[in-house]
Protein backbone atom coordinates (compact mmCIF):
# COMPACT_ATOMS: atom_id res chain seq x y z
CA UNK A 1 0.00 0.00 0.00
CA UNK A 2 3.06 1.90 1.11
CA UNK A 3 4.43 1.39 -2.31
CA UNK A 4 0.90 2.54 -4.10
CA UNK A 5 0.95 5.97 -2.87
CA UNK A 6 4.76 6.39 -3.39
CA UNK A 7 3.85 5.82 -7.02
CA UNK A 8 1.07 7.98 -7.26
CA UNK A 9 2.43 10.79 -5.18
CA UNK A 10 5.64 10.27 -7.47
CA UNK A 11 3.55 10.05 -10.92
CA UNK A 12 3.91 13.30 -12.22
CA UNK A 13 7.77 13.56 -11.79
CA UNK A 14 8.74 10.61 -13.21
CA UNK A 15 6.72 11.23 -16.11
CA UNK A 16 8.19 10.60 -19.60
CA UNK A 17 7.63 11.07 -23.33
CA UNK A 18 6.19 7.93 -25.18
CA UNK A 19 9.61 7.79 -27.00
CA UNK A 20 11.64 7.55 -23.65
CA UNK A 21 11.93 4.18 -22.14
CA UNK A 22 12.52 3.79 -18.20
CA UNK A 23 15.48 1.77 -16.88
CA UNK A 24 15.94 0.07 -14.21
CA UNK A 25 17.61 1.74 -10.88
CA UNK A 26 21.01 0.46 -10.64
CA UNK A 27 22.25 -1.85 -8.18
CA UNK A 28 24.47 0.48 -6.38
CA UNK A 29 21.82 3.14 -6.28
CA UNK A 30 22.02 5.58 -3.19
CA UNK A 31 19.06 4.48 -0.71
CA UNK A 32 17.54 7.66 -1.44
CA UNK A 33 16.79 6.91 -5.36
CA UNK A 34 15.43 3.42 -4.18
CA UNK A 35 12.29 4.81 -2.18
CA UNK A 36 11.17 6.56 -5.22
CA UNK A 37 7.75 4.93 -6.78
CA UNK A 38 8.26 2.76 -9.70
CA UNK A 39 5.69 2.69 -12.61
CA UNK A 40 4.65 -0.37 -13.87
CA UNK A 41 2.84 -0.14 -16.96
CA UNK A 42 1.88 -3.93 -17.90
CA UNK A 43 1.13 -6.92 -16.46
CA UNK A 44 3.48 -10.12 -17.32
CA UNK A 45 1.95 -13.38 -18.28
CA UNK A 46 3.84 -14.44 -15.07
CA UNK A 47 1.92 -12.20 -12.87
CA UNK A 48 -0.95 -12.20 -11.17
CA UNK A 49 -3.93 -9.81 -10.04
CA UNK A 50 -5.80 -9.56 -7.00
CA UNK A 51 -9.01 -9.40 -8.53
CA UNK A 52 -8.63 -12.32 -10.65
CA UNK A 53 -7.24 -14.16 -8.19
CA UNK A 54 -10.01 -14.01 -5.52
CA UNK A 55 -12.60 -16.47 -6.11
CA UNK A 56 -10.16 -19.02 -7.69
CA UNK A 57 -10.58 -22.45 -6.90
CA UNK A 58 -8.83 -24.56 -4.90
CA UNK A 59 -8.19 -28.22 -5.79
CA UNK A 60 -7.01 -30.75 -3.62
CA UNK A 61 -4.62 -33.90 -5.19
CA UNK A 62 -7.09 -35.72 -6.73
CA UNK A 63 -8.57 -32.27 -8.10
CA UNK A 64 -11.53 -32.48 -6.16
CA UNK A 65 -12.37 -28.78 -5.28
CA UNK A 66 -11.93 -28.22 -1.79
CA UNK A 67 -12.39 -24.54 -1.39
CA UNK A 68 -11.54 -21.35 -3.16
CA UNK A 69 -9.59 -17.98 -2.34
CA UNK A 70 -11.42 -15.58 -0.08
CA UNK A 71 -8.94 -13.12 0.31
CA UNK A 72 -5.02 -12.43 0.34
CA UNK A 73 -3.52 -11.61 3.73
CA UNK A 74 -0.15 -9.45 3.14
CA UNK A 75 2.09 -7.75 5.63
CA UNK A 76 2.94 -3.48 5.92
CA UNK A 77 5.54 -4.16 3.24
CA UNK A 78 3.37 -5.78 0.54
CA UNK A 79 4.91 -9.26 0.83
CA UNK A 80 2.30 -12.14 0.39
CA UNK A 81 1.86 -13.96 3.55
CA UNK A 82 -1.22 -16.42 2.80
CA UNK A 83 -4.19 -17.24 0.47
CA UNK A 84 -7.57 -17.33 2.63
CA UNK A 85 -9.21 -20.29 1.33
CA UNK A 86 -13.01 -20.58 2.09
CA UNK A 87 -14.11 -24.14 2.68
CA UNK A 88 -17.09 -26.07 3.97
CA UNK A 89 -20.11 -25.22 3.75
CA UNK A 90 -22.88 -24.26 1.19
CA UNK A 91 -23.22 -21.73 -1.00
CA UNK A 92 -21.40 -19.58 1.85
CA UNK A 93 -23.39 -20.62 4.88
CA UNK A 94 -21.21 -22.64 7.69
CA UNK A 95 -18.16 -22.36 5.79
CA UNK A 96 -14.87 -21.32 7.05
CA UNK A 97 -11.84 -19.35 6.32
CA UNK A 98 -8.40 -20.98 6.78
CA UNK A 99 -5.21 -19.16 5.86
CA UNK A 100 -2.03 -21.15 3.95
CA UNK A 101 0.72 -20.19 3.13
CA UNK A 102 1.86 -19.45 -0.52
CA UNK A 103 4.47 -22.33 -0.47
CA UNK A 104 1.14 -24.75 0.00
CA UNK A 105 0.03 -24.25 -3.98
CA UNK A 106 0.74 -24.87 -6.88
CA UNK A 107 -0.82 -22.80 -9.80
CA UNK A 108 -2.87 -24.98 -12.26
CA UNK A 109 -2.43 -23.05 -15.66
CA UNK A 110 -5.95 -22.09 -17.52
CA UNK A 111 -7.18 -24.37 -19.97
CA UNK A 112 -9.20 -23.81 -22.92
CA UNK A 113 -12.35 -25.43 -21.06
CA UNK A 114 -11.52 -24.53 -17.15
CA UNK A 115 -10.01 -21.12 -15.23
CA UNK A 116 -6.74 -21.34 -13.67
CA UNK A 117 -7.10 -23.65 -10.68
CA UNK A 118 -4.56 -23.79 -7.35
CA UNK A 119 -3.47 -27.11 -5.79
CA UNK A 120 -2.91 -28.29 -2.51
CA UNK A 121 -1.76 -31.43 -1.39
CA UNK A 122 -4.17 -31.22 1.25
CA UNK A 123 -7.76 -32.97 1.47
CA UNK A 124 -11.25 -31.54 1.61
CA UNK A 125 -11.41 -32.77 5.83
CA UNK A 126 -8.28 -31.78 6.66
CA UNK A 127 -9.17 -28.43 5.81
CA UNK A 128 -12.53 -28.27 7.61
CA UNK A 129 -10.84 -29.80 10.90
CA UNK A 130 -7.55 -27.06 10.19
CA UNK A 131 -7.93 -23.77 12.64
CA UNK A 132 -10.22 -21.55 11.71
CA UNK A 133 -8.28 -18.03 10.42
CA UNK A 134 -9.49 -14.79 12.12
CA UNK A 135 -8.89 -11.48 10.77
CA UNK A 136 -7.84 -9.00 13.33
CA UNK A 137 -10.53 -6.32 14.49
CA UNK A 138 -10.25 -3.00 15.55
CA UNK A 139 -10.87 -1.72 19.15
CA UNK A 140 -14.36 -0.35 19.94
CA UNK A 141 -14.51 3.20 20.09
CA UNK A 142 -15.07 5.18 23.07
CA UNK A 143 -18.92 5.82 22.07
CA UNK A 144 -19.65 1.99 21.85
CA UNK A 145 -20.05 2.00 18.06
CA UNK A 146 -17.23 0.91 15.72
CA UNK A 147 -17.45 2.84 12.06
CA UNK A 148 -19.71 -0.44 10.72
CA UNK A 149 -21.95 -0.14 13.85
CA UNK A 150 -23.94 3.08 13.56
CA UNK A 151 -27.78 3.83 14.33
CA UNK A 152 -29.73 2.91 11.70
CA UNK A 153 -31.32 6.51 10.04
CA UNK A 154 -34.84 7.48 11.22
CA UNK A 155 -36.79 8.41 7.97
CA UNK A 156 -37.66 12.34 7.76
CA UNK A 157 -41.49 11.67 8.42
CA UNK A 158 -41.01 9.70 11.77
CA UNK A 159 -39.14 12.34 13.54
Amino acid sequence: MTTAAVALLAGPAMAQTPDQKQSPPAATAPAATATKGQIITEQKPDQLLATKFKGTNVVGMNNEKVGDVTDILFDKDGKVLAYVIGVGGFLGIGSKDVALAPSSFQIQPATDRESMKLKISMTKDELKNATEFKPHKEASSTTGQTSRERAPMTPPSQR
